[in-house]
């Protein structure tokens, strides 16, 4: 229970890991380092990531709370695109979010949402409390919104979409066709994206999941109003990077002992995120990649997206050694002195950190690409939806620490031959070994960043500061 005076700050985070992840490490960090009371509202979920997620030990004065789960069949069409769907379920949750502020004792001086979240501005603007966007991807990303959002739609599909031209963002990296957002390929997607940039700049300051020296460029012109300053018009606080510690959770056991076995450096850990999935086909050419290019590897497997066989692995459905029926057969067999695998979820944490991991096969989702960052971990990027696309760019030709395959992974298959020589280069050649030099440079960037004095908590320091003034005042 939060007292008088000290400052209680709502955090409101939208459906899906890559939301609720940063938002509970982003409650975590005002709690301990800032002396925080915290309360992150969420849309409830019964996906058993979240489930175990929410299960994991919080700080004393850090409470999270769901929302009742609320059905939009009724208020959508089966093919309505994931952002309007999720602007949706915010806009249906907000008054159960109303009725649980009100009725607290003492209501909190700050509401920070994320960027589907902003409608519960209004309830913020009602109970007199400061209002913030959290944006948990990356900056690069914000840009791309706002400058988007500014222009005029028939020139975005006409140049970008239909013409494959870069959009050419002010002060920043160009956003080239083939890494382009999926929301600006339909007029109402770009609405969308329109509405959200103009609530950004109804509140008092946007919090990004990212640090001043990662993207120096890119911030300093989100806040230049030669750039695209002007559009923003609120304080950009750069406080990353904010990912899941390792804390008390453990490894398995068959996986810690794998792992324990195996030469520093030498594995390659396989993962899609959450949600992420691959055909059937993929993840043949996936597997037989692997096994071909005879490197350790632990891999999370999930049923293909083409597959009726549910969620989990099920008996009568595999060959003679366990081989699921999706998976080349024999696999198990062959690889069963190289490789680990995994099914549906592991503790990705812990495995990035474990001193056997070398590479990371991942999605390029930005809480996946923090974790590996701050684990000096390179990557093979392979993204799959949203803005993963604009990630793995930024991973291979910003920063350097990240092997793109040759072909799109969006539409193409990508053939056992690159994901072997791939892995390979990774896990062996010179081109890996100046990637994870360099890699390993950032992780250390990045614990400055968020060390005391550094720019990350001194951002933060300084939305903490406007918080204890409003409280005050």
């Amino acid at each position: 229970m939060p007292n008088n005076a000290q400052p209680h700050v709502a955090l409101l985070a939208s459906p899906g890991m890559g939301h609720l992840i940063p938002f509970i490490e982003l409650g975590k960090r005002m709690v301990s380092h800032h002396e925080f009371h915290v309360t992150i509202f969420f849309v409830a979920s019964d996906h058993a990531s979240i489930t175990s997620l929410l299960k994991s030990p919080t700080p004393h004065n850090l409470d999270i709370v769901a929302l009742p789960f609320v059905d939009i069949s009724g208020l959508i069409e089966p093919n309505t695109h994931l952002v309007t769907k999720l602007l949706v379920i915010m806009r249906e949750s907000l008054p159960s979010l109303r009725s649980l502020i009100a009725a607290m004792k003492i209501r909190p001086t700050a509401l920070i949402v994320d960027l589907f979240g902003a409608d519960a501005f209004e309830i913020a603007q009602e109970f007199g409390m400061l209002k913030y966007v959290f944006v948990t991807t990356n900056a690069w990303f914000l840009a791309v919104i706002f400058h988007s959002s500014s222009l005029d739609k028939q020139v975005i599909l006409e140049g970008h979409v239909k013409g494959q031209k870069p959009l050419k963002i002010p002060g920043c990296k160009s956003l080239f066709f083939k890494d382009t957002l999926e929301s600006l390929h339909d007029i109402d997607s770009v609405d969308e994206s329109e509405f959200i940039g103009t609530k950004m700049t109804k509140g008092n300051g946007i919090l990004i999941n990212t640090w001043q020296d990662l993207e120096s460029s890119t911030i300093e012109a989100l806040r230049d109003n030669n750039y695209l300053g002007g559009l923003i018009k609120v304080p950009i606080y750069p406080i990353g990077p904010l990912v899941r510690q390792e804390g008390k959770q453990v490894l398995d056991k068959q996986v810690k002992q794998w792992l324990d076995k195996q030469p520093i450096e030498s594995v390659i850990y396989v993962s899609f995120g959450s949600g992420g999935t691959l055909s059937a086909k993929q993840m043949t050419e996936l597997a037989w990649g692997l096994e071909q290019s005879q490197r350790k590897f632990i891999w999370v497997v999930r049923p293909p997206s083409n597959n009726a066989l549910g969620s989990y692995f099920t008996i009568g459905k595999t060959d003679g050694d366990g081989t699921p029926d999706y998976l080349p057969q024999g696999f198990f067999t062959r690889t069963k002195d190289i490789g680990l695998v995994i099914p549906m979820w592991a503790p990705q944490a812990q495995i990035l950190s474990h001193p056997s991991v070398g590479g990371f096969l991942s999605h390029c989702g930005w809480n996946s690409t923090l974790e590996s960052i701050t684990n000096g971990v390179p990557m093979i990027a392979w993204p799959l939806y949203a803005e993963q696309k604009m990630n793995a760019a930024m991973l291979t030709e910003d920063f350097e620490i990240a092997v793109r395959p040759k072909v799109s992974t969006t539409e193409e298959i990508v053939g056992r031959g690159d994901i072997e020589g791939m892995v390979r280069m990774m896990m062996a050649d010179k081109e890996g070994h100046a990637m994870k030099n360099i890699v390993k440079e950032l992780k250390q960037n990045a614990e400055k960043a968020l060390d005391k004095g550094g720019s990350s908590y001194n951002s933060l320091s300084q939305v903490a500061q406007d918080c204890l003034h409003h409280l005050q005042v």
